[in-house]
């Protein structure tokens, strides 16, 4: 799906975390347990995905489609791991169609780390969905994103997670990271960058959810940006290992052979620390991909979902 499709975007407070004294007190905690442990960590701003819309703007076989896309989300079991398809390669001949809306508030590190991945976050979405009739409400829900990335040779890249790293170590992903907010406030500080900074940016939102997929290409597998397409949107898939923390997965051409990808990636990047090994599935072996492949135990859960969209979406056929 091509970036106009993101026609509306509204990013708002009130698209923030719903808040109560309690649940701040427990951020507080689990953030000085965390920090004290590793004192490397620092928080950050993020984006929060209070809901994505996808409008039918007309009637049609591609409408109907993407109505049916929306109304039909994958599951994983075991890992419990959904994917929401948002869009699909029929849409991609009809974009004017349809319009997909992202609804967005702030958030960050710390909060994420106090909500979603905390041991109250099943009681948090019991009390989002009795008070406020949404399960997500108090929870930080940051936007990642994630690149299906394949080689001038068809191969798609995965990477080895480091032990080292806080969550699904040693497992296999794709790259990924998150758009930042402090990129659309210059000269503001973290802790300062809130929503109304973000009003009439509307359109640089977009482009930084674009251009930080290809940055985490680049800083993770050591490929230089000019040899990445511009990334088709696939649809957003819920991890929820971390209660539905949400992720927009890509697709992603890179110009370089395979070997030529493997032998940038031996050289290291920004991010060479947060893998140790990188592997390339072939596309057949990527449609093959299910809960019954070998390969699949070692994945971790956002790279599943990547993988389920990529089948479902089918962005190089």
């Amino acid at each position: 799906m091509l970036q106009k499709i993101f026609d509306l975007l509204h990013s708002h407070s009130r698209f923030n975390r719903q808040s109560f004294p309690e649940i701040e007190q427990h951020i507080e905690a689990v953030w000085s347990d965390r920090v004290a442990k590793e004192p490397w960590l620092f928080n950050g701003a993020k984006f929060r995905l209070h809901s994505a819309v996808l409008s039918v703007m007309e009637k049609g076989p591609v409408a109907e489609q993407a109505a049916q896309n929306l109304t039909q989300p994958q599951r994983g079991e075991g890992d419990q791991l959904e994917s929401a398809d948002k869009s699909s390669d029929r849409l991609a001949k009809d974009e004017q169609s349809c319009v997909l809306t992202l609804q967005l508030g702030l958030t960050c590190y710390k909060d994420y780390l106090g909500t979603n991945w905390s041991r109250e976050a099943g009681r948090l979405q019991s009390h989002g969905q009795n008070e406020c009739a949404d399960p997500q409400a108090f929870l930080a829900q940051p936007l990642g994103v994630g690149a299906v990335m394949s080689t001038a040779d068809g191969d798609v890249v995965l990477l080895r997670r480091s032990q080292k790293v806080a969550e699904a170590a040693g497992l296999l992903d794709i790259p990924g990271g998150h758009p930042e907010p402090k990129m659309l406030c210059p000269g503001v500080s973290e802790e300062a960058i809130c929503a109304d900074l973000l009003q009439g940016k509307e359109r640089a939102v977009v482009s930084e959810i674009f251009s930080s997929v290809c940055a985490e290409i680049s800083d993770e597998v050591n490929v230089p940006v000019s040899s990445l397409s511009k990334p088709v949107f696939m649809g957003i898939a819920l991890n929820h290992t971390s209660a539905g923390r949400p992720s927009a997965e890509f697709y992603v051409r890179c110009t370089l052979t395979t070997e030529e990808v493997r032998d940038f990636y031996r050289h290291g990047g920004p991010e060479a620390h947060e893998s140790t090994e990188i592997l390339f599935l072939s596309r057949a072996k990527m449609f093959q991909l299910n809960e019954r492949s070998p390969l699949w135990s070692e994945m971790c859960p956002s790279a599943k979902g990547a993988v389920l969209l990529y089948q479902r979406v089918m962005p190089d056929c």
